[in-house]
């Protein structure tokens, strides 16, 4: 069994079996999700002997930075090879004194939406949540190097949809943010999901700290559903009425995030019935710039992104028109795939 994905009890029978104490437990809880160690013998105030039996009796699957690549605008992208040789991608952004993680949940994604490039990937597996923690711990030893800083804030934006791998999602939340993890305060923390609505109503049940951005690119329910297959099983009204239950749970405003498509989603009565969909509850909308990814489709003109959010700002709506990073070592949005040509770095 991996040694983080051993219960408390389990733990304890182990060391009351080897005579120790049960002070160890606490000892290696920071060991694993404080000071974010990769090997028992990185443990130093463990005997020699408890190490070697912990090596004996547990596992330590490993996470590691295959290869990583700079972008001109100082973006880093990451390639990430898990213990069974699964590659998954993150990515590292620099912006006005922060330093962002966007981390992956799942390794490739089932939902197949028709601009994002890692749908096209299909789907290998969902991440153990110390897979995603990995990824925050090794990018943030990268962050202190190169800009001096640690990682600020982390979005749930990489590859897959966080609410299909709920409960990793969930608990990797919950360590990085507990204070006896890595302390991270819930508000740096962005959980971004195309509207699965019995996650998002669960989210609101279990009383999530996080932030929420829904990656709507349509208020219309038939062009979504083209756009967004899995619209065809949470409509649109169904996602409205799901996000209007989370706000009045959680008393959190919503991030939409939308994407500009050229000629399909950027007229005045796309920006009118975004208007309606955001009406039933307080939101933020951040304006994105479509990315290449291969497709047929095309990033929206300057002057229909003007006319578009023009219309957004008359309806007194908050928005944000958001600039790509990374596009030009496919660390952008939709453009991850788990495939680069990059060189080689080695984790020391």
């Amino acid at each position: 069994m991996d040694i983080r994905e051993t219960s408390s009890g389990q733990l304890l029978e182990f060391f009351r079996q080897n005579n120790e104490k049960p002070f160890r437990i606490k000892q290696l809880h920071d060991w694993l999700w404080k000071k974010n160690v990769f090997s028992f013998e990185e443990m130093i105030n463990f005997p020699k002997t408890l190490q070697e039996k912990l090596k004996m009796n547990f596992t330590f699957k490993r996470t590691l930075i295959e290869k990583e690549v700079e972008s001109s605008d100082k973006t880093f992208k990451f390639l990430f090879r898990l213990f069974d040789d699964v590659i998954i991608e993150g990515v590292l952004i620099p912006s006005q004194g922060r330093v962002t993680a966007c981390l992956s949940t799942q390794a490739g994604c089932v939902l197949k939406c028709v601009f994002c490039a890692t749908g096209k990937l299909g789907f290998t597996r969902n991440l153990h949540f110390w897979e995603i923690i990995d990824q925050f711990v090794l990018m943030n030893r990268r962050a202190i190097e190169v800009f001096g800083s640690r990682i600020s804030n982390i979005v749930l934006m990489g590859m897959g949809e966080p609410l299909l791998n709920y409960d990793s999602v969930f608990k990797a939340v919950e360590v990085l943010t507990s204070p006896n993890g890595n302390g991270l305060s819930p508000s740096r923390i962005t959980l971004s999901t195309v509207g699965i609505t019995a996650g998002i109503r669960k989210l609101a049940d279990d009383n999530f700290k996080a932030n929420l951005a829904v990656s709507l690119h349509c208020g219309d329910n038939l062009k979504r559903s083209v756009l967004i297959p899995v619209n065809q099983s949470n409509p649109v009204q169904e996602l409205q009425d799901a996000l209007g239950y989370y706000v009045e749970k959680t008393k959190q405003r919503i991030t939409i995030e939308y994407v500009l498509l050229q000629n399909v989603n950027d007229s005045l009565e796309d920006a009118d019935k975004l208007c309606r969909f955001c009406k039933a509850f307080p939101v933020k909308i951040n304006i994105i710039e479509y990315n290449d990814t291969g497709s047929v489709y095309k990033p929206s003109t300057l002057e229909r992104k003007a006319a578009f959010t023009n219309r957004l700002e008359s309806k007194n709506l908050i928005v944000n028109v958001r600039q790509s990073r990374g596009k030009d070592i496919a660390a952008a949005c939709g453009q991850l795939t788990g495939k680069m040509a990059v060189h080689n770095y080695i984790v020391s």
